[in-house]
Parts: C-alpha cells; sequence; structure tokens
C-alpha cells in the first residue's frame, strides 16, 4: 500500500510531494497530463511563497529562474510603491513561469524520492478505514492510506467525494494569451496607456519569460461561454482587441490561449475521511492579484507535514482537521478580495470612483500594508487560540548565532529557539530541533516554531512549553 496518493501534478502537487518526501513518506503522484504543460500561465511567486522556497533551500533554483519584481497595480489596478514596513527579508515578488516553478518542484521531488507518473487519469476512489482505493482510466488500482486531490477547479477527486462547492458562477470573461504581434512595442505601449485609462482590465506585456517579441495579451471578452473548457480563437483576440484599442496590432503565432471567468467558489470540506482537497481543487478564483498558484503552494506547505505526522504514527488528534481549521479562511478571505478587485477593475464611473478612494487611503503606509500583506499572504495568521501576538504567524528570517532562521528549516522540522537557554525538547527531539541562542533579533523569550514557519507557542515556562509540543508533536518519545 502506497502512504499517500497526490492527484495532480502542478505546482500544489509538486509542493505537497517535496514536503511529505522531506518527511520520509512514500508518494506517488498521479498526473493526467503526459507532458510538462509549457504554457506560461501563472507567472508568479509571491513574498510568503519566496520564503517557503527559502525555507525548504530551494530559492537560489527559483531566483536563477526568474526575476525579482516589486508589486505595482497590485490591488484592483491600484499603482502603488512597495510598503517599506512589510515584515519579511525577501521584500519583493519573483517573476518566475508556472512551468519553470513545476520543472524546479519537480526536480526536486525526483531528488527526494517521489514518484511522478504521467498519463494517469484517476476516474474512481472508494475508501474504508485503512486506506483509500484508485481506479485509473487505464483500468489500473491502486490502493494507498491517504490521498489528496490537487487536480484542479474541476477536480475529479472532489467531485467523486461528492463535496459540494458552492459560490458564484462567471459572470465576465477575460481572454488570455501568448502570442507575437506585427507591431512596434513603442506603438503598442502607448495604445495600452490610454485604452487602461477606462478599461484597466485591458493590458498587454511584452517579452513574455524573456522570449523576444512574445506578447502576454489580456483583453475582455465579448461575453460568457457556454463551454469553458473550449479555448478562445485567436479571430476572438482580434475581434476584441479592434473592439477595445481599435486595432489588434497584428497579432499572430499564438503560443497558448485561454479564457479566464470571475467565478469565485470554495469547497465545503477540504478533508473527507482519508482523501483532502488542496489548491484549486479547494478554491477557485479570478487571478487577480496572482493568488491563485500561491494561494495552492501554501495550502500544501502547510498540509504536508501534517499529512506526514499522521502517516508516521506521531500527530496528535486532530492535527490533520487543523489543515482545514486553518487554511478554509484563508481561502475564504483570497475569494472576498479577488471578487473586491474585479469590482475595482470594472469600466463604469463608480469604478473608477471606487479606484480614486483606495488609491488615496493607500497613500497611507498602513493600509498600503495591509494590503500588499494580504496579497502577498505575509499577514496571514492562524487561529491558534491568541496568547502572544506571533502566535498563529508566521516568522521572517533573521540572523540567528547558528545562521540564519530559514537556513535552519530545511528539512521541515519544528523548532524551538530558547533564548533563556534552560528549556528542552528532550522527549520530541526526533521532531523538533532546539537552538540554544536564538539571538537579539527575536525579540521574545522563547518561541516554538512549526515546520510551517508558524509560530505555535511564545514564552519561558518549562510546562507550558511541554504542553505545547504534545498538542503540535504529539507524545513524547522515552
Amino acid at each position: 500500500m502506497i502512504d499517500v496518493i497526490v492527484v495532480g501534478g502542478g505546482p500544489t502537487g509538486l509542493m505537497l510531494a517535496t514536503e511529505l518526501r522531506l518527511a520520509g513518506v512514500e508518494v506517488v503522484v498521479l498526473e493526467r497530463a503526459t507532458e510538462p504543460d509549457a504554457r506560461s500561465r501563472g507567472r508568479g511567486l509571491h513574498t510568503r511563497s519566496v520564503e517557503m522556497m527559502d525555507q525548504r533551500g530551494l530559492l537560489d533554483r527559483f531566483l536563477a529562474a526568474g526575476e525579482k519584481f516589486r508589486i505595482g497595480g497590485f490591488f484592483g489596478g491600484v499603482h502603488k510603491a512597495w510598503p517599506e514596513t512589510l515584515d519579511t527579508a525577501h521584500p519583493y515578488g519573483l517573476a518566475v513561469s508556472q512551468t519553470a516553478t513545476e520543472l524546479l518542484l519537480a526536480e526536486r521531488a525526483h531528488e527526494l524520492g517521489a514518484e511522478i507518473r504521467r498519463g494517469r487519469e484517476v476516474v474512481g476512489l472508494s475508501q474504508d478505514e485503512d486506506g483509500v482505493g484508485v481506479e485509473l482510466a487505464d483500468g489500473t488500482r491502486l490502493r494507498s492510506r491517504y490521498l489528496v486531490g490537487c487536480d484542479g477547479g474541476r477536480s475529479t477527486v472532489r467531485k467523486l467525494l461528492g463535496v459540494a462547492f458552492p459560490g458564484e458562477p462567471t459572470t465576465v470573461d477575460t481572454l488570455l494569451g501568448d502570442m507575437g504581434a506585427a507591431e512596434d512595442r513603442a506603438t503598442i505601449a502607448a495604445v495600452v496607456e490610454q485604452v487602461r485609462a477606462t478599461q484597466p482590465r485591458f493590458g498587454v506585456a511584452p517579452d513574455v519569460d524573456g522570449q523576444q517579441g512574445v506578447f502576454r495579451i489580456i483583453v475582455p471578452a465579448a461575453g460568457v461561454a457556454e463551454d469553458r473548457s473550449v479555448p478562445p480563437t485567436l479571430d476572438e483576440f482580434k475581434q476584441q482587441l479592434r473592439a477595445f484599442a481599435g486595432t489588434d496590432f497584428g497579432v499572430h503565432s499564438p503560443r497558448w490561449l485561454s479564457r479566464v471567468g470571475d467565478a469565485t467558489r470554495q469547497a465545503e470540506r477540504y478533508r473527507v475521511g482519508r482523501a483532502l482537497l488542496a489548491g484549486d481543487a479547494a478554491h477557485i478564483h479570478p487571478p487577480t492579484g496572482g493568488q491563485g498558484l500561491n494561494t495552492g503552494i501554501q495550502d500544501a506547505f502547510n498540509l504536508g507535514w501534517k499529512l506526514a505526522a499522521t502517516v508516521n504514527g506521531w500527530a496528535p488528534e486532530g492535527l490533520l482537521d487543523s489543515y482545514h481549521a486553518e487554511r478554509h479562511p484563508v481561502g475564504s478571505a483570497v475569494l472576498d478580495n479577488t471578487r473586491a478587485q474585479i469590482t475595482l477593475l470594472g469600466a463604469s464611473p463608480g469604478a473608477t470612483a471606487l479606484r480614486n478612494l483606495l488609491s488615496r487611503l493607500m497613500d497611507i503606509e498602513e493600509v498600503n500594508r495591509q494590503v500588499t500583506g494580504m496579497i502577498t499572504a505575509v499577514e496571514v495568521r492562524y487561529d491558534l487560540g491568541g496568547g502572544h501576538d506571533l502566535v498563529g504567524r508566521r516568522l521572517r528570517d533573521v540572523r540567528l548565532a547558528e545562521g540564519r532562521l530559514y537556513g535552519l528549516m530545511h528539512e521541515g522540522r519544528g523548532l524551538l529557539l530558547d533564548r533563556t537557554g534552560r528549556l528542552s525538547v528532550a522527549g520530541w527531539a526526533d521532531r523538533v530541533d532546539r537552538v540554544a541562542d536564538a539571538g537579539a533579533q527575536v525579540d521574545v523569550p522563547a518561541a516554538l516554531v512549526r515546520p510551517d514557519g508558524h509560530v505555535a507557542w511564545v514564552g519561558e515556562d518549562q510546562g507550558e512549553l511541554l504542553d505545547r509540543l504534545a498538542e503540535w508533536f504529539g507524545a513524547p518519545v522515552g
């Protein structure tokens, strides 16, 4: 029996596979596509995702594959400078294509021993108290202790589990694609600037992913497509470009064409017995703010260590259920902010007035920091029962006596940062590392940090620490 089957080999599924393999869990990834998707699609990692790559020793690989950027126009088309007070050692996003992200994560998953099987389509599921049965389209049957559906917005796993997916349907479509153009860049840029003054959902970006002469075209569609599985045609792009810009820029040679809607839906439950959902299988929303890929990676980062602890037999009661408790509210908040951004991106006088109002409000540093922190996910705080303000928050990278904090997290273990010099994790040494001299940059007596970088406890009392260790890391050994 396989420990965990992950259905879906996109960023969410591959990130989850790496997290599980770090903990020694056997993982098989089932991906329906026979080859990696060469379309560029999602084009960036937000700050929190950048931090996660740093926490697992992968950041250098991603930096080599992308370019740093400071976010502009990151909320409903409102352009503001990056807030200097954002609490992170990585005050930037990383422009890296989804194709490159998947290749890098697949490379790491392979290094750690995950098995990725392509051309495998799941058509049936069953589960009992001991495991999950999986049926593939070719008739193959597999069995695993747990299964996670990371198979996108049209998730087969979610449908087979019978999980409700309530929300709002698509009301507007946007055409999105990469293609060549006969018109020169300067002329295109001038037209785009003029059109965006009244239609912020319109855009053209040159040299996509470093490809000279390839443009990313974004233009409102003529209406809502009845069959959303059918991609738009180049003629549709030309028609809509002429409608909004008065010219089609001589677009040609499309690399890929797609349409995206403004539907927002969220799974009622992220767990059904031994099966779980993550990424777009658990929540869909418009691509405004570039949060979809990032939210999926962050789902996997939260789930991975908890599922591994369950498989490895040391998970305390309720640990796996805390995945839904923590990530469902985050997904709901993302749906809310993308709905708000779609309203802001409207062409009506009311939408323009809202953008102007928000722009003035974001001149206030605290407002700018909160909005940026929401989009980049550095302000995510899980409800872990109150206490110190750090509890439930992720720690930024800081310099410690033993090196960088994130450098100590590469193995995916818990950490006790102990400035008191007298606390002990003796019964949990196989799961938690103690850093005896946390350094002056950690401005608390001691902090217990989960494998996902979020703080589970702050204090200096050994009895309290033992309670929190048992709560998050199970029973002590010995």
